[in-house]
């Protein structure tokens, strides 16, 4: 990046403090993201099973999930059990008071009594929002539709640094590719908005016809002096490229006109071995927010790039928990507390934990 880690500063309390919620990437500026990827940092020793902390013992988490999710969903539970608080989950609207016509405005009112955190998912874009203007209990947008996935974008950031330094490079002047379903995926409108903070960067979006990135999301970073392209296939050189971000088509938001007219769509959208060897570079990295469709002619991130060291999907998804613990313990404001707390692990910790491609 154009800076390292070494060189973030820990913000004021009082300028932390300001930010009750992680609802938009639109509350982040440079200096919040930086931060939160320093305290990230500081999380790895917890993340990765050396070591423990007590910090948040006592606090509960509510974690509403009305959109089907894994990742997302285990990856925030465990964040915040790592921590050393405790979670209360409630998953689809069938088992949810919503289900006898209960108003956002009552399901958090009532929630902020039981819990000192939330994370929501919704399908409809804005909910979230909405739902959080009638608590003071932080919340934190675990997606909302075509919306947005602040956290997401967030441990995307704190990837690209890792594997940055990992080759010896830095953000500033980068390639990166936005590719796949760019109308309806929350997680590059988040990303594309943190990455203008640094740079200057050349972005690429590349999308089938109708599926591009929103015009106001393009026109903003191009406003931060960023060079953007947007293409509607993938057949061209992209020998310079950094960072490729493959997103799925999201055909659950499809109407049903939309369906009949996304059927068969081409390899020009598929991000597979060939695309890596014929036209990017041994150092590109490949990166996806998941669950990635693995059917055949689905022509989202091809399984045949499994084992590739390019490929840091597996490594993206650990570094979610460091980040969802980073946010979490700067939104409680513990994050000065975690180190010191710190102590060894007393169970059984195999040698390698999660994946094997680093």
């Amino acid at each position: 990046m154009a800076v390292t880690l070494a060189a973030f500063t820990l913000l004021p309390r009082s300028v932390m403090s300001q930010r009750q919620h992680l609802l938009t990437v639109d509350s982040l500026n440079r200096e919040r993201v930086d931060h939160l990827l320093r305290v990230a940092t500081r999380m790895e020793p917890i993340a990765q099973r050396r070591q423990v902390t007590r910090v948040l013992e006592g606090a509960v988490l509510g974690n509403l999930f009305f959109e089907a999710s894994t990742r997302t969903r285990v990856s925030f539970n465990a964040a915040f059990c790592r921590l050393g608080g405790s979670v209360c989950d409630t998953t689809g609207f069938t088992f949810s008071s919503m289900a006898k016509g209960e108003s956002l405005y009552d399901t958090s009112r009532v929630m902020s009594g039981y819990c000192d955190a939330i994370v929501m998912r919704h399908p409809d874009q804005g909910s979230v929002a909405e739902f959080a203007a009638a608590t003071n209990v932080p919340v934190i947008n675990g997606g909302d539709g075509p919306g947005e996935h602040p956290s997401q974008a967030l441990l995307d950031i704190y990837t690209i640094d890792k594997e940055f330094q990992r080759l010896g490079k830095s953000l500033g002047g980068a390639h990166i590719l936005l590719t796949g379903d760019l109308k309806y995926g929350r997680t590059v409108h988040s990303l594309i908005k943190l990455l203008s903070l640094y740079g200057p960067l050349r972005i690429t979006l590349v999308s089938p016809p109708g599926l591009e990135m929103p015009s106001q999301l393009v026109d903003l970073v191009t406003s931060r002096g960023h060079h953007v392209e947007q293409r509607n296939s993938l057949a061209s050189d992209f020998s310079d490229l950094d960072v490729v971000y493959a997103t799925r088509i999201q055909k659950e938001r499809f109407t049903d006109e939309m369906n009949e007219s996304f059927q068969g769509l081409s390899n020009d959208f598929m991000v597979n071995r060939d695309f890596l060897d014929q036209r990017c570079s041994e150092h590109t990295i490949v990166m996806h927010p998941l669950p990635r469709d693995s059917r055949p002619g689905a022509n989202d991130l091809n399984v045949d790039l499994n084992g590739d060291p390019r490929l840091a999907i597996f490594r993206q998804t650990d570094n979610g928990i460091p980040m969802r613990m980073a946010i979490f313990a700067t939104l409680l404001e513990v994050d000065e507390l975690v180190e010191k707390e710190m102590r060894p692990v007393r169970w059984f910790v195999p040698a390698q934990t999660g994946t094997l491609d680093r």
